[in-house]
């Protein structure tokens, strides 16, 4: 597998995912921050708007990071980061699995662009919506699903420390512990050096 990443950047991820999945994966840098960068056609095949990440796993080619995790829960099972089809559990796992893309994202793009609340207009609700369904979420612990770590964590978990990063956490939130938790994981710490080695 190849997975198009850069540091400080979504592609986090999915190097998080791929650490928690031990499978051997090449990783490509791409300066997504440099526009006048010429772009491999292998890289754009996979990723038609240039962003990362961007996976390829034979023929597969995905560039949405819950996309990209589902795939990867779904075709290596033995891992146990996913929920397989016909568990009662499943339709939990989809929607934690796009909760950060289809409500953090725009609930942060909200909150940092000074947005008018609109919790009525908007699919995402508001930043304080999100932030009390994924507490609710959370709570009953240690993570999203319960007792068993999973792909929706590395997508949650990580947008939890992005938004503990940024100062969106209320100080009293019990998401610090939650992202506290997905910090330790010893993947999370690996892909987490990626970033610190470029």
């Amino acid at each position: 597998m190849k997975l198009y990443w850069c540091e400080k950047s979504r592609a986090f991820r999915i190097a998080w995912m791929m650490e928690e999945l031990g499978l051997p994966y090449e990783r490509i840098r791409v300066d997504i921050r440099d526009n006048d960068a010429e772009r491999d056609a292998e890289f754009l095949a996979a990723s038609p708007l240039g962003k990362v990440p961007a996976l390829i796993d034979g023929k597969t080619k995905l560039w949405d990071s819950g996309a990209i995790c589902l795939h990867l829960a779904d075709t290596c099972p033995v891992a146990g980061l996913g929920v397989a089809s016909g568990d009662p559990r499943r339709g939990a796992f989809l929607q934690w699995i796009m909760f950060t893309n289809a409500v953090i994202e725009p609930a942060m793009v909200e909150k940092f662009a000074d947005l008018e609340v609109q919790p009525l207009r908007y699919g995402h609700g508001s930043s304080d919506q999100m932030i009390a369904t994924l507490e609710n979420g959370t709570s009953a612990g240690p993570w999203i699903m319960g007792e068993r770590f999973t792909a929706a964590d590395v997508l949650l978990g990580s947008s939890t420390h992005f938004l503990e990063t940024f100062g969106v956490l209320p100080e009293a939130s019990p998401l610090k512990a939650y992202a506290e938790r997905c910090r330790a994981r010893p993947a999370f710490q690996t892909a987490q050096s990626f970033d610190a080695d470029s």
